[in-house]
């Protein structure tokens, strides 16, 4: 009976986790002028089990303007919170810390590693 339990209350935490992605991704399209924080993807949101705390990971195209993307992300933060609660209804609307994800490039890289070891191999 427990695990079912737990297994309610962490599916509840991707739900809720996966709208707080979507919204923040709309509010920046939509309602967000500054320019440092245009054309970013927001790949996934890592909610607290109290709902207190989220990290925002975020991705760009231009791995060089990752400060400028940070910076311009930080300044919002408190835009975005209040616009989140009005659109996302929880007992507490979360703090956001927005993180650079590093998998794309990462998985860029290795993937054109990969493909450096065809091209010597003849594959």
């Amino acid at each position: 009976m427990r695990r079912r339990a737990s297994s309610r209350r962490t599916d509840r935490l991707s739900r809720v986790s996966e709208q707080i992605r979507r919204e923040l991704a709309d509010i920046l399209r939509r309602e967000v002028r500054d320019p440092r924080v245009a054309g970013i993807t927001l790949t996934t949101v890592e909610l607290s089990a109290d709902y207190g705390h989220a990290v925002v990971f975020f991705s760009c195209l231009d791995a060089t303007q990752v400060p400028a993307v940070a910076e311009g992300l930080g300044h919002a933060a408190g835009f975005l919170r209040s616009q989140l609660a009005q659109r996302v209804k929880l007992y507490a609307t979360p703090n956001l810390r927005f993180v650079y994800d590093e998998s794309i490039e990462r998985g860029d890289r290795l993937s054109r590693l990969i493909d450096g070891l065809h091209d010597r191999s003849g594959g």
